[in-house]
C-alpha cells in the first residue's frame, strides 16, 4: 500500500469513472485500475462496485476513502510543516473564484504570487458562489474568493481581500464628470447576469429593475460574464454595471462610456473564504495579502473609503 493508491481511491469515488479519474491523475486507466485492484487484494477488500454505471463506492469503501483522505491529509501536513521549517512556501492549493473576479485578479495579483513563489502547485477554477461553497464541503477546494458578505458562507473563516466601485457601462458616451442616480438609471435598457450571479443580485438591490426592452422577443438570453455584457451593450445598446476592476482592461473607446453614480458610491467587498485551522494556512495569508499589496492604491475605495460608506450592496 502507498500514499499514490491512496490519491487513486479518492479520485475513483470522486468521478465514479475509472477512464476520468486516470485522467484526473494523469496516469494510464490500466495503470489506475493495476493499483486499485492490488490495494483491494492486499486488504481483502472491495471498494467499488464496478459493474454498476456510474461505479459505486461499497459501504467498507466508503469507510476507507474517509480513512485515505485523513491519511492524504497528514502526508500533505507533514510536507507543508517540513517546508515552513525550511522557511520555503511550497504545497498544493484548489482555489475556487467567481467569474466576475477571476478574469481581473488572475492575470496580475495571482501570477505575480506564482512567479514569487514557484515551489506552489495551484489549480484555479472559475465558480460561483454556490459551487465554490459546495466544493469546500466536499473537500474539492482549499479556498474560495468571492463577494462577501454572504450568509451561505457564515460557517468559513472569511480574509478581506478589496472592496471595488460598482459602476454603469452604457452605450452611450458620456461626460467624464457625469454621475447617476440608482433611480435616475433606465431600467428597462439592462443587461445582466444570469440568475444566481452575486454581481446581478448587487445591481438588483441598487436600481429597480424590469425586462429588458432591447432584448428580441424571440431571444432568451442568460450572460454568465461581464465581456459579454459589454459587448451587447456595444452592438445592442442600453447598459449594464461593471466592477472597477474590468475598466483597465476597457479600450480607451470603451472607458469613454463609463459613468459613477453619485456618492455614496456603491461597492462590493471581495474575501477569501476557507475552514480554519487549515494546514495551508500559510500559503493563504501570504497569497491574500500579496492581493492587498497588489491592489493597494489602485482602487478608489483606497483612496476615499469615506465616499463609500454604508451602501455596500448585499
Amino acid at each position: 500500500m502507498n500514499i499514490q493508491q491512496l490519491e487513486y481511491l479518492i479520485a475513483v469515488d470522486k468521478y465514479k469513472h475509472f477512464g476520468k479519474a486516470a485522467q484526473s491523475c494523469f496516469i494510464t486507466q490500466p495503470t489506475l485500475s493495476a493499483m486499485i485492484q492490488k490495494f483491494e487484494d492486499e486488504l481483502d477488500v472491495k471498494v467499488f462496485d464496478r459493474t454498476t454505471h456510474p461505479i459505486r463506492t461499497t459501504d467498507v469503501g466508503i469507510q476507507l476513502i474517509e480513512k485515505a483522505r485523513q491519511v492524504i491529509d497528514a502526508v500533505n501536513d507533514l510536507k507543508n510543516q517540513a517546508s515552513l521549517l525550511n522557511n520555503v512556501l511550497a504545497g498544493k492549493l484548489n482555489l475556487g473564484i467567481i467569474p466576475t473576479t477571476s478574469s481581473y485578479i488572475l492575470p496580475e495579483e495571482i501570477f505575480s504570487f506564482l512567479q514569487e513563489n514557484t515551489k506552489i502547485e495551484l489549480s484555479v477554477k472559475e465558480m460561483t458562489t454556490d459551487n465554490i461553497i459546495k466544493a469546500l464541503k466536499s473537500g474539492e477546494l482549499d479556498a474560495g474568493i468571492i463577494s462577501t458578505p454572504y450568509d451561505a458562507a457564515s460557517e468559513f473563516y472569511q480574509q478581506f481581500l478589496f472592496n471595488e466601485e460598482l459602476m454603469i457601462y452604457s452605450s452611450e458616451k458620456v461626460s467624464k464628470d457625469t454621475f447617476v442616480l440608482p433611480e435616475d438609471v433606465d431600467s428597462t435598457k439592462v443587461w445582466l447576469l444570469e440568475e444566481g450571479n452575486c454581481l446581478r443580485t448587487q445591481f438588483e438591490n441598487i436600481c429597480m429593475l424590469k425586462e429588458n426592452s432591447l432584448k428580441p422577443k424571440n431571444l432568451d438570453f442568460l450572460a454568465s460574464n461581464i465581456n459579454t455584457l459589454i459587448q451587447m451593450v456595444d452592438k445592442v445598446g442600453g447598459l449594464t454595471i461593471i466592477p472597477e476592476l474590468a475598466v483597465p482592461q476597457l479600450s480607451a473607446q470603451q472607458k469613454e462610456k463609463i459613468m459613477r453614480f453619485r456618492k455614496p458610491f456603491p461597492f462590493r467587498e471581495i474575501s477569501m473564504i476557507y475552514y480554519k485551522p487549515t494546514y495551508k494556512q500559510k500559503i493563504l495569508d501570504e497569497m491574500a495579502a500579496s492581493i492587498k499589496k497588489s491592489l493597494k492604491g489602485k482602487l478608489n475605495y483606497d483612496k476615499s473609503p469615506e465616499d463609500y460608506t454604508g451602501v455596500k450592496p448585499q
